[in-house]
């Protein structure tokens, strides 16, 4: 597996290991990158102080490069980035915001910049930008959203009939066929969340873990459109966000339901019950808790044989 995503992030396979809050701490990152991925570390729900112990951590235990996902809509955003420069970081994924404004200072340190995007026209908008690739995320993607509700298979060839820089899929790959499917689109790479939200090595609470684990079809939906769009599993606060619409609640009251610090509340204290639950609709197929390690393994043996096997009844 050798393309333009394996050359720009210097890996052994075109897999990127989402930034996910609460769940993508340096010890998930740090065992991504041993197993031939891009290890992320997520950001969003760090506090600078925090965002640096655990690149100084993943930095301690690996060599291989990682990267650091940055929401632009954080509000210290410049002591994050401060940070990311200082501690040599070499790949920033971005999301939530204008790539504009951050991506030159970034690549003026030598930074590989990768955004987040989820329709055509902000795909363009990162490619101007000076973006090196895009991750584009479609509709069955675990967290924070496109309100445009595009399934990854019409995103893809959406996107990649359109710029000209790498495209990484995201939304629902959990799987080696699945990984095939997105590079068949035209995808050079794909992002994978859900799966390794529920693995050994993630930071979510087990709590959450084991509700992945349960999580059946149709078990998850997107959520809050009108404020920040997120997919979340069904609970007693998912429900109460429901009774809310139903009621035709004001913006205002259902900001105020949601409150602050819902996400880390579900995902990383456990709490099943008035927590925020970010996960993808692939959830329905994880069963089981694995590493990394074997995590990769799997897919990577699954996409060679899926490839072997389509070959055989596409020739």
């Amino acid at each position: 597996m050798k393309n333009r995503i394996t050359d720009l992030f210097q890996i052994q396979y075109p897999i990127v290991q989402a930034g996910m809050i609460w769940c993508s701490g340096w010890k998930l990152a740090s065992a991504a990158c041993e197993s031939g991925c891009l290890g992320i570390i997520g950001a969003g729900s760090m506090y600078p102080e925090i965002l640096e112990e655990h690149i100084e951590k993943l930095q301690d235990t690996t060599d291989k490069p990682f990267g650091v996902n940055v929401p632009l809509l954080y509000p210290d955003i410049e002591k994050l980035m401060a940070i990311i420069v200082r501690r040599g970081v070499k790949v920033v994924i971005t999301s939530a915001g204008n790539p504009a404004i951050w991506t030159p200072k970034l690549k003026e340190h030598g930074i590989t910049v990768v955004h987040v995007i989820a329709n055509t026209k902000f795909a363009l908008k990162a490619e101007a930008a000076g973006v090196d690739a895009i991750v584009a995320e479609g509709f069955e993607a675990g967290g924070h959203n496109g309100k445009e509700e595009t399934t990854t298979m019409c995103l893809i060839p959406e996107i990649t009939s359109k710029v000209k820089i790498p495209v990484i899929a995201a939304g629902g790959i959990a799987s080696g066929k699945s990984m095939v499917a997105a590079m068949a689109l035209g995808a050079e790479g794909v992002q994978i969340g859900s799966r390794f939200a529920a693995c050994v090595e993630s930071s979510a609470h087990e709590n959450f873990k084991e509700a992945i684990r349960k999580a059946k079809e149709g078990d998850t939906k997107l959520m809050l459109k009108d404020i920040v769009p997120v997919r979340l599993l069904r609970n007693k606060f998912f429900n109460d966000l429901e009774l809310a619409y139903d009621a035709c609640a004001t913006k205002e009251q259902k900001l105020e339901l949601l409150g602050r610090a819902r996400a880390k509340k579900g995902m990383f204290l456990g709490d099943l019950e008035e927590g925020e639950l970010e996960i993808g609709q692939v959830s329905s197929m994880i069963s089981e808790t694995e590493t990394v390690a074997d995590i990769v393994t799997e897919i990577v043996n699954d996409y060679n044989s899926t490839v072997t096997e389509a070959a055989k009844h596409l020739l």
